[in-house]
């Protein structure tokens, strides 16, 4: 059986801890792998590796560090279709599905690419008599990413390029249900010429988070996964002096105006709720029509596109979407079905009818797709993030009470409007409180050079993810202010200095 180790100063490492998780194959059910779970001691060793790399990687000129990340790029590009086999095959995504995953990381990488230009500070002549005056961005130290399930690849990728682009070293702890993508990164940076100590992997559970949140050598965390851990992980790290941006949960909205496009608007709504089996922070799980009107015929559109769904394993060229993570996910999403028939909600297409009859994925954590019509807002399965193949249907009168519906929760990930109307749309962008907002674009994922991030309870810290956010948030700024000895002296002044 294949045993999933650390990766620290550039080679494996097993760890002292004898501790380890099964790592299962979630369209068979079963165990293909085994994975080191990190102690505090093997924290320790990681975070020290970095903090040894960081002085000389630091002073490495920006342009050879992002040499060295374009030969990352090179290895990704050529070898992408290997990664997004290893990543599908333990969250269970389709080997598409991966394949985009792959290529969004990819672009964040790009990006880090044109780091010398990001670094760039700014110079004033004379701010005082004689003197001078500029400003440089610096790396922080050791950073580290504590990231989710669902995307394995991705999700690291937002982080980590930025990071060392900037002159940071890295801590990456993945999470524990797929841990084999960070390896085979950790590898190709090496590979890439990146030095011993610069990229670590660490393996584990909330031991290994735990001991990252305090250690005293850590300087910056980001952090993606649920809020409840996001606001846990963004109060500790904070609390014990580091920089945290931490990004939470999603209950993602799509309005759907009377003069909406219901073909385009339901083929977008089955990507973006049953993409992935719905395991995305940027999947649509409301929508809100506007009428019983546009409600009717909506759902009338997408009862035959749900029913006609292709679920199987990633191996399967035809599958549309794959399995759950985990058997205890799995029932805890049948379970917000029974919770919504059970508060009043219509089950218009029932997920838990679906039986995998494949030889050899009869055992895997399939549930078909799901449409609940007459949700409320005081309903549990409009409340909380199902994080599953459920689509809701909260039906609304107006433009102004479905916008009212969106604003209720307490999550503000992404959203999106479907309409023709200019007015609406950009009224639609302007009012809605937010983070990333889509017009006819029901997943609006920003491109690597734009920044990700939610607002309310789906982000904690002030920074969003790559992009320049991300420069902002892996630098600090020094000023530096000079004047140079020119024969002339003054008089000690004991006011306050003015340089005017």
């Amino acid at each position: 059986m294949i045993e999933c180790a650390h990766f620290i100063n550039g080679t494996p490492f097993s760890g002292a801890s004898g501790r380890s998780n099964p790592v299962y194959n979630p369209a068979i059910g079963a165990v293909e792998k085994t994975v080191a779970m990190a102690s505090a001691e093997d924290v320790s060793v990681a975070v020290a590796a970095a903090k040894a790399a960081w002085p000389k990687w630091s002073k490495t000129p920006a342009l050879r560090r992002a040499r060295i990340l374009d030969k990352f790029k090179n290895i990704l590009w050529d070898r992408a279709d290997e990664l997004a086999k290893i990543l599908a095959g333990e969250h269970g995504k389709t080997q598409d599905d991966a394949l985009g995953e792959v290529t969004r990381g990819l672009e964040v990488v790009e990006f880090a690419i044109g780091a010398p230009s990001f670094l760039k500070g700014e110079f004033s002549e004379n701010v005082g008599s004689v003197v001078d005056s500029h400003n440089i961005r610096q790396a922080l130290g050791v950073c580290v990413g504590i990231t989710p399930f669902n995307f394995p690849a991705m999700v690291p990728m937002w982080m980590f390029p930025v990071a060392l682009a900037c002159g940071n070293t890295f801590v990456l702890k993945p999470s524990e249900r797929v841990p084999s993508a960070a390896l085979k990164m950790a590898e190709w940076l090496t590979e890439a010429g990146l030095p011993d100590g610069v990229f670590n992997v660490i393996q584990g559970d909330k031991v290994a988070v735990n001991a990252l949140l305090v250690h005293p050598d850590v300087k910056a965390i980001s952090f993606v996964g649920s809020t409840p851990v996001a606001e846990y992980v963004y109060n500790t790290g904070t609390a014990n002096g580091k920089r945290v941006q931490a990004l939470g949960g999603a209950k993602n909205h799509a309005i759907i105006m009377p003069d909406a496009d219901l073909e385009m608007t339901a083929n977008a709504l089955m990507g973006a709720a049953f993409g992935s089996a719905g395991e995305r922070c940027m999947a649509i799980s409301v929508a809100v029509p506007v009428s019983d009107v546009v409600a009717d015929a909506l759902i009338e559109k997408l009862v035959p596109k749900i029913k006609a769904l292709k679920i199987g394993a990633t191996t399967d060229e035809d599958s549309e979407m794959g399995p759950l993570i985990t058997k205890e996910h799995l029932a805890k999403v049948r379970g917000y079905i029974d919770t919504g028939e059970a508060e009043g909600a219509t089950v218009v297409v029932d997920g838990r009818d679906f039986k995998q009859d494949k030889q050899g994925y009869e055992s895997g954590y399939f549930i078909g797709g799901t449409l609940l019509d007459n949700v409320t807002p005081d309903m549990t399965v409009w409340k909380e993030e199902i994080f599953g193949p459920v689509l809701a249907i909260v039906r609304t009168s107006s433009y102004q009470q479905a916008l009212d519906v969106v604003h209720r929760h307490q999550y503000a990930n992404g959203t999106a409007i479907f309409t023709r109307d200019g007015d609406t749309a950009r009224n639609f962008s302007q009012d809605v409180e937010v983070g990333m907002v889509g017009i006819n674009v029901p997943i609006p994922v920003p491109m690597a050079f734009h920044s990700f991030g939610g607002w309310k309870s789906s982000i904690f810290g002030d920074h969003h993810m790559h992009g320049m956010e991300g420069v902002r948030f892996y630098t600090r700024i020094k000023t530096t202010t000079t004047r140079w000895p020119s024969g002339q002296r003054s008089n000690a002044e004991f006011n306050m200095p003015t340089l005017g």
